[in-house]
């Protein structure tokens, strides 16, 4: 016999706790695949990526942040790129520079492309979307996800940028040394 989800309002999500945190979509708790060392590694060159650019480029990195995209809908995004001059908001609802969205082995584009879809409906201009499994990386636009070549992420009309061959290369240097 199916049972039925118990659903849950907005608020009694917000005010609780989840280790690790998870997507609350229309009433319903969503599970993220986190953990991995390799996906908490990228999050980790691109945040301190952003740290060590942070006078320059005027924005913080901040991972693991959730996202309120609507009256039903929070997110909790990886990597959330957020400007220096943008409110401060403990759950954010003004839409981010950029929202990052890094792989586990067990994702999958097609359950990915909702998570992107919802920040694409909050009118977050820039969403990107990094594999590093497989070494390939995506923006996600109105038309769905577009494979970047070159391998460099980039805020138009900015100086951010991420250099994926860098990230990747630190990446296998790290899996290498780890392996000595």
């Amino acid at each position: 016999m199916a049972t039925t989800p118990t659903l849950l309002s907005i608020d009694q999500y917000l005010h609780t706790s989840y280790k690790p945190d998870v997507h609350f979509v229309d009433g319903e708790i969503e599970e993220r695949n986190v953990g991995e060392r390799t996906h908490s590694s990228i999050q980790k060159f691109i945040t301190d990526l952003f740290t060590k650019n942070e006078d320059i480029w005027k924005m913080e990195a901040i991972f693991e942040l959730r996202i309120r995209i609507g009256s039903s809908r929070v997110r909790v995004c990886d990597v959330t790129i957020v400007s220096n001059d943008a409110p401060w908001e403990e759950v954010v609802t003004t839409p981010p520079v950029a929202c990052i969205e890094v792989m586990s082995p067990e994702d999958r584009l097609s359950r990915a492309e909702k998570v992107l879809a919802d920040y694409f409906e909050m009118g977050v201009q820039n969403i990107w979307l990094i594999d590093p499994y497989k070494r390939k990386a995506y923006t996600f636009t109105s038309t769905g996800f577009h494979e970047i070549e070159p391998t460099i992420l980039k805020v138009p009309a900015s100086p951010i940028q991420i250099d994926l061959t860098d990230l990747f290369a630190k990446l296998d240097k790290k899996t290498a040394t780890s392996r000595q």
